[in-house]
């Protein structure tokens, strides 16, 4: 009987320590705030199961963690613009950690789990989503421009007064954000936090030009899921759309900046398939959005949306060439010409979108050129250089750019032209309102053959209303 009881006492001794070590820990929680919504990330050491439900009379939201305990304080939750204003937790009889977040306003809680990756191991991700409409949706929602190359003729605006031209607005998005850091480079340089200097210096250089207005996607340090930040743009009635990064390669010598555009049968080489699956797989960090058309029947549908969806990607391909030869001025390129890849954010059909690589933040000599005030405004002014080149060429109609067009007050320097499939001297001398005479001598064309990938130089014009 003594045996017996030292036997059973020994098993106690043994299972109650791997009990406890079995249970997962919370090892700190981060918040993010941005501009709808609040996101807490919970640091797990394992795989758990949880639950999360809303109480009112007082609004509270609960959050409950089967086998979990709580190795952190749930300290810097509350304050600044965050509904929450206590947190506090306690373990139930069940092994379950219970954490109830009192919060001044209802809010729409979503929950998720996410695995390990490269710079975090198993975390639980709760979003609580404002119930207001955000700053975003309030604003007046602008019709696109959808194919600025080749359209129709549109009624002259010179009769009209210059005040009442609307800007060409570009949506800049600086890629990643909040947890998701991006890239990684040395001393522990961010992928998130050098994208966002630039794009805010690139904002700035275009809102000093009259005529253009540009917009961010992303303000400040948090996430925003890949197809939200086309929604973002879309409803800032954007006329393109520039996603910005600085992202890193298995090598470290990897050098050079990149343009991107939509690829739908795939990538242009291994650094471009690279590249967009590392870009695609953070939006496994949630969110979701679609382009509709449930009011066409489908074959009109499939039509349209292949229609707007080619005019786009022609629209993408011309732009980009012009911001990769501004920025191959300024800083090394890693190929001369546009690449293509299934980029998950560049999936619009109803507007222009590139994706900017400014350079590879894994290599040592570019991130420390990245991490510099002075690279970066060059950067940007690169960039800027190129969107307007475009747009001078192709102005939308309703614009300033288009009224002084019309004007005949535009005047355009040489520029470049890269050859695509179908086209003539005498189309391109049509679309860049030059002679076919001067098309040749500048570029000493003894025929009219031109090849696919031929780089072309448009002479100086002043553009006017046809």
């Amino acid at each position: 009987m003594r045996r017996q009881s030292f036997i059973i006492a020994l098993l106690v001794c043994i299972i109650l320590p791997v009990q406890a070590f079995a249970m997962t820990q919370i090892n700190s929680v981060r918040l993010w705030r941005a501009p709808d919504n609040t996101r807490l990330v919970f640091d797990l050491t394992g795989p758990i199961e949880h639950n999360v439900f809303t109480l009112s009379a007082p609004d509270r939201i609960v959050i409950d963690i089967k086998k979990t305990k709580l190795s952190t304080q749930l300290s810097g939750l509350t304050g600044g613009k965050s509904p929450i204003t206590e947190v506090r937790s306690a373990h139930r009889e069940t092994d379950e950690l219970r954490i109830v977040l009192d919060i001044s306003e209802q809010v729409t809680p979503k929950s998720f789990t996410l695995t390990p990756n490269q710079q975090y191991g198993h975390r639980l991700v709760v979003d609580l989503f404002d119930n207001a409409p955000s700053a975003v949706t309030n604003q007046p929602i602008q019709q696109p421009i959808t194919a600025p190359v080749l359209r129709p003729q549109t009624p002259k605006l010179s009769n009209l007064p210059a005040s009442s031209k609307r800007d060409i607005v570009i949506a800049i998005d600086a890629g990643h954000g909040g947890e998701d850091p991006g890239a990684i480079g040395p001393g522990g340089l961010r992928e998130k936090d050098i994208v966002l200097k630039i794009a805010q210096e690139l904002q700035r250089q275009i809102n000093a030009e009259k005529g253009f207005r540009a917009e961010l996607v992303r303000t400040g340090d948090y996430f925003i899921p890949l197809r939200r930040r086309t929604e973002i743009a879309r409803k800032k009635g954007a006329d393109l759309f520039v996603s910005v990064h600085a992202d890193a390669a298995p090598r470290a010598a990897a050098f050079g900046a990149s343009v991107f555009a939509l690829s739908d049968s795939g990538a242009t080489s291994e650094t471009a398939r690279w590249l967009a699956d590392s870009e695609n797989r953070s939006d496994l960090i949630g969110g979701a959005g679609n382009v509709k058309l449930d009011d066409k029947d489908a074959m009109l549908a499939g039509v349209l949306l292949d229609l707007s969806m080619t005019a786009s990607l022609s629209s993408s391909l011309d732009v980009g060439q012009k911001v990769l030869s501004n920025m191959g001025r300024i800083t090394p390129l890693h190929k001369k010409r546009v690449e293509q890849a299934g980029f998950m954010v560049l999936k619009s059909p109803d507007m222009p979108s590139i994706l900017v690589e400014t350079g590879f933040i894994s290599n040592p000599g570019e991130s420390k050129k990245l991490a510099n005030r002075s690279h970066q405004q060059a950067l940007a002014r690169s960039i800027h250089q190129g969107i307007r080149g475009f747009f001078q060429q192709n102005p939308p109609p309703g614009s300033y750019v288009a009224w002084l067009r019309d004007s005949g007050k535009l005047a355009i320097g040489p520029r470049e032209h890269v050859v695509r499939s179908g086209e003539s001297v005498s189309l391109l001398a049509q679309r860049y309102q030059v002679t076919v005479t001067q098309l040749r001598s500048s570029n000493k064309l003894r025929s009219d053959v031109l090849k696919v990938g031929q780089i072309l130089t448009i002479p100086a014009t002043t553009l006017a209303g046809q």
